[in-house]
């Protein structure tokens, strides 16, 4: 009974292994370092969420906290943050706002 399990369960875990190879290596030029979005409505202390609508281009809601209709407003920390234009935003690895030209 105990070699059905252990084989079992070294089944499961090559199959998940293979399955979870982890996230493909990007760019920091495509992709930025940090892999949550600082300027998703879900990221953004709830003070800030206003003025929020939906992006067609990149597909997904953003909002501008009276940053203007083409900027995003971003959120890294208590000490970063600001607008940049949409999808171009994103915190480097010191939790500062960067945004790309």
């Amino acid at each position: 009974m105990k070699m059905k399990i252990a084989l079992l369960a070294a089944v499961i875990g090559t199959a998940w292994i293979s399955v979870c190879q982890g996230e493909p290596d990007y760019l920091p030029a495509v992709r930025p370092l940090v892999y949550f979005d600082p300027g998703d409505p879900a990221f953004l202390p709830r003070r800030f969420r206003n003025h929020c609508s939906f992006d067609v281009t990149y597909g997904r809601n953003y909002c501008s906290d009276r940053c203007g209709s083409d900027y995003q407003f971003y959120y890294c920390s208590r000490w970063s943050s600001g607008c940049c234009h949409i999808g171009v935003g994103y915190c480097d690895p010191a939790g500062l706002l960067r945004c790309r030209p």
